[in-house]
């Protein structure tokens, strides 16, 4: 089946009183990969999922193979062979290749022949780029797999147009250039159309054909790539007059100076029973970024937990300064111990309350901010206020709900709470995940200078790029354990993504 021309024409979607599209209108033309770049905020998510019928766009129309549709739900784009993969994972792990792929189907017979599927299966994946044994089990697969089999899921349910979003933020450098050489070939060869949201200019040079720039709601330029070059694109995202903060000039560590932060032979066990880290073991100086690579789901996340308190350690030893460290909030405020960990509107805020007393968390019961066991509220409003002003969190008012900002600026809420203070150790994990360029720059800056201060930086990332950039030092965490280190002025990118890929996960 030929792909379609799928055009978004004149939408306009409001949520309450921000205006999220603003008479968007973008030509995705069949048989091409189209990039759709913009910082946070820009529209990008909430084009697609008008496209898709997730939402419903206040005006406007979908234009498909020169028909107008109204796209009310996503079973509408479905019949006309649309479909999405999203950033994060949708396949059952504890189901097979097949029983995701088959289930997945609306002509699903009362009783399904599992050996006739299973047959059928391989013959479908025999004509696809990617193969992919349809009786794995789904657990067992890679990162770089599970990213496959959501292409693959699409491509068997008949979609010909298909919305990658941050196709591949959980990969290894090599796994990315892989999905994507294989997604553009499918293009190529005329059997698909793809719009991709990236927010990796290098991802938007090597592979896609035309570019569509977005910013406050509203499309800046759309264009053929090879008529662009990085340096305007950039310029088209942030404006003519947009500056970029720059990294600051990194201090020569004190030599001989202690560990600030030891990890050794850490073990703790994952949700479901099984053993999430393995013996990891890490230690970082003062003055000091060791920046921790892996593919998600490698014990990253359960690492940090133990080191925040919120996860048992089994066995093993924290020390922090030379004195074993007990994982207390009394603890973290006498040894200057802050940290970001993954998901933290989940995690380390409280989203039914106001961003001023989510940045007041670390303080509310210390002087100034208290006396005789009073909260003073005017001066956590003050220092909430000048918060929100330097880290450049777009909110209402402090007031507001932290629950009904973006993911991104909730980061920032965290982030601003987290480095205003004397930082000694510092733990993050992903710290700009799912902030623009522009926004990221400013984080990691600011990252630098709390290392320059003295701190030292414990940063968990599954963006390799960050990691290159920030780190002093290298590791890579794979099943549970730390199997790799290097210095990064000697850091090789696919050195480090080759141990990365020998995860079992």
């Amino acid at each position: 089946m030929a792909p379609p021309s799928v055009e978004a024409r004149n939408l306009t979607k409001s949520f309450g009183s921000v205006h999220a599209l603003s008479d968007v209108s973008v030509n995705f033309r069949p048989g091409r990969l189209h990039a759709l770049l913009g910082e946070n905020g820009a529209g990008k998510s909430t084009l697609v999922k008008c496209l898709m019928g997730y939402y419903q766009a206040d005006s406007g129309e979908v234009v498909v193979n020169g028909s107008p549709h109204q796209m009310r739900s996503p079973q509408i784009s479905q019949a006309l062979h649309m479909g999405m993969v999203y950033q994060h994972f949708t396949a059952v792990d504890r189901m097979t290749v097949a029983e995701n792929l088959v289930l997945g189907r609306a002509d699903l017979p009362f009783v399904i022949d599992w050996s006739s599927e299973i047959n059928s299966l391989r013959s479908f994946m025999a004509g696809m780029p990617f193969q992919i044994d349809p009786q794995r089990r789904v657990s067992s697969l890679a990162a770089g797999e599970k990213q496959k089999l959501e292409i693959i899921k699409q491509l068997y349910l008949g979609r010909t147009f298909i919305v990658l979003d941050e196709p591949t933020s959980v990969l290894t450098p090599a796994e990315a250039d892989q999905v994507l050489s294989e997604v553009r070939r499918l293009v190529d060869e005329g059997s698909l159309t793809v719009a991709m949201i990236t927010h990796k200019f290098r991802e938007v040079t090597n592979f896609a054909q035309d570019v569509t720039v977005m910013r406050a709601g509203k499309v800046v330029a759309s264009t053929e790539v090879n008529s662009d070059s990085e340096a305007r694109l950039t310029k088209l995202m942030f404006g003519e007059n947009s500056t970029f903060m720059t990294l600051a000039k990194r201090s020569d560590p004190p030599i001989g100076s202690p560990n600030a932060l030891m990890m050794t032979n850490i073990h703790a066990l994952g949700d479901r029973g099984d053993e999430a880290v393995a013996g990891a073991t890490l230690s970082v100086k003062p003055h000091e970024v060791l920046g921790i690579a892996g593919v998600s789901g490698n014990g990253q996340k359960q690492l940090v937990e133990v080191f925040a308190g919120q996860r048992e350690l089994a066995e093993g030893e924290i020390t922090v300064d030379s004195e074993v460290y007990r994982r207390t909030r009394k603890e973290m405020q006498k040894k200057g111990i802050f940290l970001l960990t993954e998901e933290p509107l989940q995690n380390v805020c409280v989203r039914s309350m106001s961003v001023a007393d989510n940045l007041a968390f670390r303080v509310f019961d210390l002087t100034p901010f208290a006396r005789f066991g009073l909260i003073n509220r005017k001066m956590l409003e003050k220092l909430a206020n000048e918060l929100i002003a330097k880290y450049r969190v777009k909110t209402p008012s402090a007031d507001a709900p932290i629950g009904n900002l973006s993911g991104g600026n909730v980061q920032r809420v965290v982030l601003a709470r987290e480095l205003s203070h004397n930082v000694q150790v510092l733990v993050l994990q992903n710290p700009c995940f799912g902030l623009d360029s522009h926004s990221a720059a400013d984080i990691r800056s600011k990252i630098i200078d709390v290392r320059n201060s003295g701190a030292a930086v414990l940063l968990f990332s599954e963006d390799l790029d960050e990691v290159l950039e920030l780190s002093d030092r290298i590791a890579v965490m794979s099943e549970g354990k730390i199997v790799y280190e290097v210095d990064a002025k000697n850091a090789d990118r696919y050195e480090i993504g080759r141990h990365m890929a020998h995860s079992t996960h």
